[in-house]
């Protein structure tokens, strides 16, 4: 197997000991205030906001470095009025007849129903889809290792650019999410991972009283 073209790693920064520990508070009790949020401002959002959002979520670690993603923004009142009808009609079918009981009893503590007027009122849906294969220009496919647990990668890094940037997030995932292929023209190669809906805050926005695990419920170490 023939070597690897290579550079020297570019733009690494090594940070003294306190400055690493200042830098990860600080962006702890940033992030720390991150929270879910289904009450939106239909306030634009300039686009070249959400464009630098997505070049640093295009910057996640990819299986092969093939980044098997593709986002969809969507801004346009109707495309957003179609993609609403079609994910209220899949979660009015979930609450009704899919879901357990005992799913149903885990999302009671966020309020949640089939009702999505936040599809609506957001100035942007983004669609993340996860790419199973790519095409090259001569028709041949390519396939993409670890499409899932890549996608998943860049989806998050996109949830901290918008936090970073001082809009709120919504990770919706209505199921099936196929009609985001038909309404949004992907093709069938490419499976609707979530829908991401940012913006601004309603002014009068709640949200759960609800808490994150502490670090001993959520990690362990092994020093031997």
């Amino acid at each position: 197997m023939s070597k690897a073209a290579t550079i020297p790693l570019p733009d690494y920064i090594e940070y003294p000991l306190q400055e690493m520990r200042d830098r990860l508070a600080q962006f702890y009790a940033d992030v720390d205030r991150r929270r879910s949020v289904r009450e939106f401002s239909d306030r634009p959002v300039p686009l070249d906001i959400i464009e630098t959002a997505l070049k640093a979520a295009n910057t996640a670690p990819s299986g092969a470095n093939l980044a098997p993603w593709h986002f969809v923004v969507v801004s346009g009142p109707e495309t957003k009025r179609k993609i609403r009808e079609a994910a209220e009609a899949e979660e009015q079918e979930f609450y009704e007849h899919r879901a357990s009981e005992e799913w149903l009893a885990a999302l009671e503590p966020l309020g949640t129903d089939s009702h999505k007027p936040f599809l609506e009122t957001a100035p942007y849906l983004i669609a993340v889809f996860l790419q199973k294969f790519g095409m090259l220009e001569d028709g041949r496919k390519v396939k993409h290792y670890y499409p899932t647990e890549s996608t998943g990668l860049a989806t998050g890094i996109l949830i901290t650019a918008l936090h970073q940037a001082g809009l709120v997030c919504l990770t919706h995932t209505p199921s099936p999410m196929k009609f985001l292929n038909e309404i949004l023209g992907r093709p069938s190669s490419e499976r609707p991972f979530l829908l991401l809906v940012t913006g601004y805050p309603a002014d009068d926005a709640e949200v759960p009283d609800i808490e994150r695990k502490s670090l001993e419920e959520f990690a362990s170490f092994v020093d031997q």
